[in-house]
């Protein structure tokens, strides 16, 4: 039996939690098996969890690895990169899986362009505006050790919220 399809996936949490703030590893081989298992795990462990994105440092997985569900469309991005990004911001109350309960508003650029490999072992581009934008931005952050809280603190204008 395949060790990672028995595996319970704990979201890890805390702002101060070191390997969230940790810079993550690009994947080798996206045609791997642990790879390949580890996407429906991240999709089931961030459904579980109500959320809408998970990147793998957020359940321990130091891999360059996010996944994104929004409107019932699924993308697994593996390695990804933002290589545009539009001038226009827009502000969003963001929550994250890693912080529960705590909201920031957060600015991000409203329009993302990403190149990433699929779980094919294809490589694709998306342009993504709105909420996928948003969403695609903020797991990205996680990839590179940043949190939203990391980035409120570098903004002009803050709001903070929480429940």
């Amino acid at each position: 039996m395949n060790f990672l399809a028995m595996t319970q996936y704990p979201i890890l949490t805390g702002a101060e939690n070191a390997i969230l703030h940790a810079k993550n590893e690009p994947v080798k081989d996206p045609l791997e098996s642990e790879v390949q298992a580890l996407l429906p795990k991240m999709l089931e462990v961030m459904r579980k969890a109500d959320g809408i994105g998970l990147a793998a440092p957020q359940i321990g997985k130091n891999l360059r690895i996010c996944v994104v569900e929004i409107d019932g469309v699924i993308r697994n991005f593996i390695n990804p990169k933002i290589t545009s990004a539009s001038d226009e911001k827009i502000l969003f109350e963001e929550g994250c899986l890693s912080l529960p309960g705590e909201f920031f508003a957060i600015e991000r650029s409203e329009q993302v362009t990403v190149r990433y490999v699929d779980e094919t072992g294809a490589d694709q581009k998306l342009r993504a505006r709105g909420l996928w934008a948003i969403c695609l931005q903020h797991e990205l952050d996680h990839l590179d050790g940043v949190l939203i809280c990391d980035r409120y603190k570098n903004q002009k204008n803050r709001h903070v919220y929480a429940l």
